[in-house]
């Protein structure tokens, strides 16, 4: 039962963090240093990746009439059509780089102290895009206006979260179309569409390197972390998407300053790094 309520609290956090600009992967990683799954360490790899489906799923229940591409008779629909070639563009680059160096760049960054980092890198990077487009209108104000070439380049900031832990994949792409000149609302939504395939094929890469056998206990810890993700990632998308129609980015700034600060100095004090 310690196990199925630990699976609770970790798909409560993938929920909110996924989609709030502040690290999903930074703070599980920093809970699973406080809170350990008893579990053989396969499969802790592989849930803390899996839970982030529940995730995707509340996108798809949310936007469905929105990223749905086919019409009457299952034809494409030209529109959506258009949207997913350029979500598509916007994932390549992420995907060629999980694929080729996934286990490498686990090894190498996936620690405390690079989530510090960028969370704080990043933190930085929203305050000082909200403080410059005070004085800019946005140049793309729905998804339709966004080009391939904003795509690809929203493409080339999701790398940078690919590879380092912390920096957080809806950040980055947030900050990214932002900084291509997307207006706040488009880059969240844009975004929430990103992951519906990135988070797909990272969760089939896992369970393929894991493998389909799975325990009655690990199948009950991977259902509870994926159902109270998928919950609490609906209320997480509709609170931010109502926040920032009429706020700006900085708070999440403000708290990626203070919380790398704060796990700074734990590890330091500690010594657990």
């Amino acid at each position: 039962m310690s196990e199925i309520l630990k699976a609770v609290l970790f798909g409560i956090v993938e929920g909110i963090t996924e989609w709030l600009p502040i690290s999903s992967t930074g703070h599980l990683i920093l809970l699973e240093e406080f809170m350990q799954l008893n579990m053989s360490p396969s499969f802790v790899n592989m849930f803390l990746v899996v839970i982030q489906l529940g995730a995707i799923m509340a996108v798809v229940l949310l936007y469905f009439n929105k990223i749905w591409p086919f019409g009457a008779g299952m034809s494409l629909l030209p529109e959506k059509k258009v949207l997913w070639y350029k979500i598509f563009a916007a994932c390549m680059p992420a995907a060629v780089i999980g694929l080729l160096f996934d286990d490498y760049i686990e090894a190498l960054f996936f620690n405390p102290w690079t989530v510090a980092i960028m969370l704080i890198l990043f933190g930085i990077g929203f305050i000082g895009i909200e403080n410059h487009n005070k004085k800019v209108t946005p140049r793309v104000n729905s998804l339709e206006e966004i080009t391939y070439k904003d795509a690809f380049w929203i493409g080339m900031f999701q790398v940078v979260a690919a590879v380092f832990p912390g920096t957080s994949r809806s950040g980055s792409t947030i900050l990214g179309g932002m900084v291509m000149g997307l207006r706040r609302e488009v880059a969240a939504e844009f975004t929430f569409f990103l992951a519906v395939p990135v988070m797909f094929g990272a969760s089939a890469l896992k369970i393929a390197k894991h493998g389909l056998d799975f325990t009655s206990e690990e199948l009950a810890v991977m259902g509870v972390g994926l159902i109270s993700s998928f919950l609490v990632s609906i209320i997480a998308i509709k609170f931010l998407m109502t926040y920032i129609k009429k706020h700006d980015f900085k708070v999440f700034g403000w708290y990626r300053i203070v919380l790398g600060i704060v796990i700074i100095l734990y590890f330091t004090m500690w010594n657990q790094v």
